[in-house]
């Protein structure tokens, strides 16, 4: 008979293992993970993480350290960049794609065809984020390195018209088609630059004829408006302005200063003066009831309107405020304040507000003329007037 195997020494094993008897592995994959647990490897990963953490990454980690070892030479650093930026690219990752090729450009490799890949690559990823500028210059510069690098052109050109910039992208696929005179796509580019630069050109010409006919309206405005010798409002620092200005000033100028100044008055409502199809001035006004702090807003008064023939119709029924029914037109006065004497003028209803807007001592403010009412004889009429100076009525 064969004689038994000597026993083997004691080496621990047994006892090692014996720890593990009656235990359940619970790292191991299952159905519910093993998509994850793959992902954890390098080999296997679908995507890189965001940010490489060498304690939770150490397998990448020690690749990403073979990888961009300094030691390899600037051409092989700058491709193994550009391999990585077209990863991120693929992804849609275009910042970390932007971050790898300029890396890869970086290392100052005397390739030139592998440093146009890189300017053009960077170009794109520029592209989609937006950075039109900083494409453009990228294909600028792969283009330096190579005039007639296609995909530099057609980059551009995209840059250019992002950039409504239709002339040169029309120039940019002129000089494309020098050497590639049946390209499609720059065939196509150049068409839609073509009619997008007409597109803009006939909407610069009717910004203009729109910016002439409002500046031909503005002078026709202000001229109805000096002829009534109207009083404008102007702000202190622009009254100080003009009052400091040489007696040889452009008068040209002064006249677009006014009509700037008066364009940009604007009613609380939006709506300024106008002149109507007959040469009528017709002026938005505010007639203002300080006893019940209450107002009302006539868009559109023609300056031969009588006071009286809004009032009839303003107070043909009692306001809702008017709770003792006391407003009636019969009952008001009118007035307007000379804010810079501090001057009350009463204005009769009869009146136009021509009659009135021409008066030596009226200004209007804000683009709005304004006008004050008041019930006749009540307790707040007197309590109003007592502490103002009243001129001649108008």
């Amino acid at each position: 008979m064969a004689s038994a195997p000597p026993p083997e020494e004691d080496d621990g094993m047994d006892e090692f293992m014996d720890q593990f008897k009656g235990k359940k592995y619970k790292d191991g994959f299952s159905e519910d993970n093993w998509e994850k647990e793959f992902d954890k490897i390098p080999m296997f990963m679908k995507k890189a993480p965001e940010e490489l953490d060498s304690l939770e990454h150490p397998e990448l980690a020690c690749i990403q350290t073979i990888l961009y070892d300094e030691d390899q030479s600037p051409e092989e650093l700058a491709k193994t960049y550009k391999n990585e930026g077209n990863h991120y690219f693929k992804e849609k990752n275009y910042k970390k794609a932007v971050i790898s090729y300029t890396e890869g450009l970086k290392r100052k490799c005397s390739d030139s065809e592998l440093n146009v890949i890189l300017y053009t690559n960077r170009a794109a990823a520029q592209f989609y984020l937006g950075n039109n500028r900083s494409a453009l210059n990228d294909v600028i510069e792969a283009r330096k390195l190579k005039p007639n690098h296609l995909k530099a052109v057609i980059r551009g050109i995209l840059c250019h018209i992002e950039l409504n910039n239709y002339s040169k992208a029309i120039a940019w696929c002129d000089e494309g088609l020098k050497f590639e005179p049946k390209e499609k796509q720059l065939i196509e580019l150049r068409a839609s630059a073509d009619k997008q630069k007409r597109v803009e050109e006939r909407n610069v010409r009717k910004t203009k004829l729109r910016e002439k006919k409002k500046r031909v309206q503005a002078e026709a405005l202000l001229k109805a408006i000096e002829e009534r010798k109207i009083k404008l409002f102007q702000p202190q620092e622009l009254s100080s302005q003009n009052s400091d200005d040489d007696e040889g000033d452009d008068e040209e100028e002064d006249r677009v200063l006014r009509t700037l100044l008066f364009d940009g008055i604007n009613s609380e409502n939006g709506i300024v003066v106008h002149l109507d199809e007959n040469g009528n001035l017709n002026w938005p006004v505010l007639f203002l009831y300080p006893e019940y702090e209450q107002m009302d807003f006539i868009s559109t008064f023609h300056e031969d309107t009588r006071f009286i023939d809004h009032l009839s119709v303003m107070f043909e029924n009692f306001p809702p405020w008017d709770t003792e029914k006391k407003y009636k037109p019969i009952n008001l006065e009118l007035y307007f304040e000379d804010e810079q004497r501090e001057d009350l003028y009463q204005v009769d209803p009869m009146c136009t507000l021509r009659q009135v807007l021409s008066h030596d001592r009226y200004v209007v403010k804000a683009g709005n003329p304004r006008i004050l009412v008041l019930v006749r004889g009540s307790s707040f009429f007197q309590d109003f007037l007592s502490g103002k100076k009243l001129q001649g009525a108008v």
